[in-house]
């Protein structure tokens, strides 16, 4: 169900749409419990007012990079958001201490090499943009300070780039592990090996 909280005439709103899931305009009319909106597209849509989700308009232009911080955590306004994000090459995106990762479909090996590494390596979560490098470092640095077995888990469809985000906190983790060199190997071979 949508958030009819103050909907008005002039309110800024998302409403379903069969061709691009969700699109925004402003309400028009509201008689009763049916809306006229006016998209963005130029197309006028007639919905009920349990359908409608209000629209953030003073989010930033470039998205937020932690989704706990928008206004309204609707399913429009955080597609909206990965997708600004997704256009601006940012795959990374957090919800609290859950990184979501958008598939780029492409390589960004500069967004994996040794000197982002470095940089998430001991910084505290949150400091740096959303990476699977800073799960894997808190993950990391919890099971050292307290002692105990850690877990991470990667979920997702098929093609959504589970095996290559696995292969980056290995080798993350296998990082953090060091270099020294046992039988001709560092850890970091074997642990990909």
């Amino acid at each position: 169900m949508g958030t009819p909280v103050n909907i008005i005439v002039g309110s800024h709103v998302w409403v379903e749409d069969s061709d691009v899931a969700w699109i925004d305009g402003e309400v028009e009319k509201l008689t009763g419990q049916e809306v006229v909106i006016q998209a963005t597209t130029g197309k006028k849509i007639t919905a009920k007012l349990s359908k409608i989700y209000p629209k953030d308009v003073e989010a930033p232009a470039g998205g937020v990079d932690d989704m706990t911080k928008l206004s309204y955590l609707h399913e429009p306004g955080v597609l909206q958001n990965l997708k600004i994000r997704y256009e601006l090459n940012e795959i990374y995106t957090y919800t609290g201490n859950i990184l979501i990762a958008i598939n780029p479909f492409q390589r960004l090996p500069h967004i994996y090499d040794a000197h982002m590494m470095q940089q998430y390596k001991g910084a505290p979560f949150g400091e740096l943009n959303p990476h699977v490098f800073a799960v894997a470092d808190v993950a990391y640095r919890a099971m050292i300070n307290e002692g105990k077995s850690n877990s991470i888990l990667v979920s997702g469809e098929s093609g959504a780039g589970k095996t290559e985000t696995t292969k980056m906190l290995m080798r993350y983790l296998a990082y953090l592990g060091g270099r020294a060199v046992t039988e001709g190997r560092t850890v970091e071979q074997q642990v990909l090996e």
